[in-house]
């Protein structure tokens, strides 16, 4: 019970605040525009991915661009899935990092098949000399959510021994 509460709740929790961003900007910004937040470090600035992650094949021909990044992530769930079935019940911290890759997958291909691609806007920079690619909250979950998996994967300690965060 706790391993598919952790689960769910993170992928609806990453979908909704996903979704929720993309519409803001949307909703408000122009496209390529960009308000800056804190000076020479930040900005939210609207760009349009066709690619995968921070621009990732990007300029590939599209017919096989498009049906490479819609049955990727069907892939990836389908993966996703089984690593979530033969997680331990009280694989709390693990049962969370899947459901932060499981939807921010998800987010991302809500985009693909609703607009054609994927609304990024956190836009992070230092001055004019290095820009990191702009991603969104979905993106963010996915890298995070790998993040601990591969913690966990090389930590020494197990689900009994991690923080509790019930």
């Amino acid at each position: 019970m706790v391993k598919a509460l952790f689960f769910f709740l993170t992928i609806v929790a990453v979908i909704v605040g996903d979704q929720w961003a993309k519409l803001v900007v949307l909703n408000h910004f122009d496209y390529g525009e960009s308000l800056l937040m804190i000076r020479d470090f930040f900005s939210l600035t609207y760009v349009r991915n066709t690619g995968a992650a921070f621009g990732f094949m990007a300029s590939a021909n599209p017919s096989f661009r498009v049906p490479f990044f819609l049955i990727v992530p069907i892939i990836a769930m389908v993966v996703l899935g089984f690593l979530y079935r033969d997680l331990p019940k009280n694989a709390k911290w693990r049962s969370m990092a899947l459901g932060l890759v499981s939807g921010g997958a998800i987010g991302n291909l809500i985009d693909r098949v609703r607009l054609g691609y994927v609304v990024d806007f956190l836009d992070f920079h230092y001055k004019s000399v290095y820009y990191f690619p702009a991603f969104n909250v979905a993106d963010f979950a996915i890298c995070v959510g790998v993040g601990i998996l591969l913690l966990s994967t090389i930590s020494k300690r197990d689900e009994a021994n991690a923080p509790n965060i019930a």
